[in-house]
């Protein structure tokens, strides 16, 4: 048996858990193993069935949707651990009791059990993933606190994600889109059929709307799993949709899900700007209500009016105005230029930044026509990105336009947002950074440090 010096901080845990990210670094499609992350929470004494459950994936806004529903529960008397991917600034975002982190003796007394468990059997089980020890860890750390329910983000995917291992009250699935293809699939049909991986036989399925392939994956997996399935435009009705610098409102219809009467709630509010944001809200109103049917409306109010979430179209700067935003997808990014251009008008700074695999050709596409001068730079180095080859597909886009912006190429984060503050002074613009929440992470890092 190995023998270690006990964790004393939180920090200590995750540098620990970060020695295992070398097996994501390599990953292929054949690097997830459900059965290794079945195995993990046998040996734990099962900890994923400490409290009631819902399980969220889907390719944006389930960690909105994750938060959201989250702040409902609280809101209504519910203690409930939260699970979210990827973190902003601080690891600890990632593992939280509501919003606020778990007092640190929690972090680290499970982090002890942890690697106790795996100094005793890790030469009986292939060597866990990074993600994986650390759902681990967030399933413990649930336990120890004794929380009333769980709301759990998928990391990718849903069929062979560690998370799948819950037998949750409902699933939830947010839109879908192409993205990591590389581990999910090429088309639509494939990354859908591995998000419904997360549907349980007899268990609610709480779905965004989808488009009609789309919809015909999740329709036939709660078909064969005997799933009752809400869909949400079948199901709610969001109208009176207002959005303004301050944040979103909006009026929600619920219209009988699973046998219940129709309920209205004349006046919503989130403090997140934008169209997708109330979407979100409203699909997590949905799964909230399906889950817990005794919630109250002020509970919902209240949860949704105190919510918010690092870089989801976040302000961090007055002077001068810098937004942030982690759109990683084709329709996400449009989403985020959508309420930028319509709050801050269009001839702002963008600091665009993202990894290789994105759909670059697309993004620069969207982003060239709405900004006066755009800065292309590396958001991390945790995977591949080429900034000088992304900035080609920027200057390509630009070509095809009249009064092409100015396109620079910064590697250096840091240099990247001097040049934007010097021209945001100079010129009086203000600034957009996306399309990554590693970028994201850097800029408010950034702004943290002054």
């Amino acid at each position: 048996m190995v023998t270690s010096t006990p964790f004393v901080k939180a920090a200590d845990v995750f540098e620990w858990i970060s020695t295992f990210i070398k097996l994501e670094k390599a990953q292929t499609q054949g690097s997830f193993a459900i059965d290794r992350m079945k195995v993990l929470v046998e040996m734990a004494g099962h900890p994923e069935k400490c409290a009631p459950s819902i399980h969220i994936a889907g390719s944006k806004g389930k960690g909105s949707v994750t938060g959201m529903i989250t702040a409902i529960l609280e809101a209504s008397g519910i203690k409930t651990a939260r699970y979210a991917s990827p973190h902003v600034s601080d690891f600890r975002e990632r593992i939280t009791l509501g919003e606020k982190f778990f007092e640190e003796q929690t972090y680290t007394a499970m982090g002890n059990e942890l690697k106790k468990l795996y100094d005793s059997h890790f030469q009986e089980i292939e060597e866990p993933a990074f993600f994986e020890f650390f759902t681990l860890w967030f399933f413990l750390c649930a336990r120890h606190t004794k929380c009333g329910a769980m709301s759990v983000e998928t990391g990718m995917g849903g069929r062979l994600d560690a998370t799948n291992v819950l037998d949750p009250l409902l699933s939830v699935i947010t839109i879908i889109e192409l993205e990591h293809t590389e581990f999910l699939g090429n088309t639509i049909v494939e990354i859908a059929g591995e998000k419904a991986g997360i549907i349980k036989s007899g268990r609610p399925l709480v779905l965004a709307e989808q488009s009609d392939e789309a919809l015909e994956v999740f329709q036939e997996h709660a078909e064969r799993k005997k799933s009752p399935l809400i869909y949400f435009p079948d199901c709610a009705e969001l109208d009176k949709l207002h959005v303004d610098r301050k944040g979103s409102s909006f009026r929600l219809v619920l219209k009988n899900p699973i046998g219940g009467r129709e309920t209205i709630f004349p006046e919503l509010f989130i403090p997140m700007p934008g169209v997708v944001q109330a979407k979100n809200a409203a699909l997590a109103i949905l799964a909230a209500k399906t889950a817990y049917p005794e919630i109250q409306e002020t509970a919902i109010k209240e949860g949704l009016a105190g919510f918010n979430l690092p870089a989801r179209f976040e302000q961090i700067s007055e002077t001068p105005l810098v937004i942030i935003d982690g759109a990683h997808t084709g329709r996400s990014i449009d989403h985020c230029l959508k309420t930028f251009t319509s709050l801050y008008g269009y001839g702002g700074i963008l600091i665009f930044g993202c990894a290789a695999s994105k759909d670059v050709h697309t993004m620069a596409e969207l982003c060239v026509p709405c900004f006066s001068h755009i800065i292309i730079t590396r958001p991390g180095t945790f995977r591949h990105n080429h900034p000088e080859e992304i900035s080609a597909y920027f200057v390509q886009a630009a070509e095809k336009i009249s009064n092409p912006p100015p396109i620079l190429c910064i590697y250096d984060i840091k240099e990247a947002m001097d040049r934007a503050m010097e021209m945001s002074f100079e010129y009086g613009l203000p600034i957009l950074g996306t399309v990554s929440f590693y970028l994201a992470g850097e800029i408010r890092g950034l702004f943290k440090m002054n």
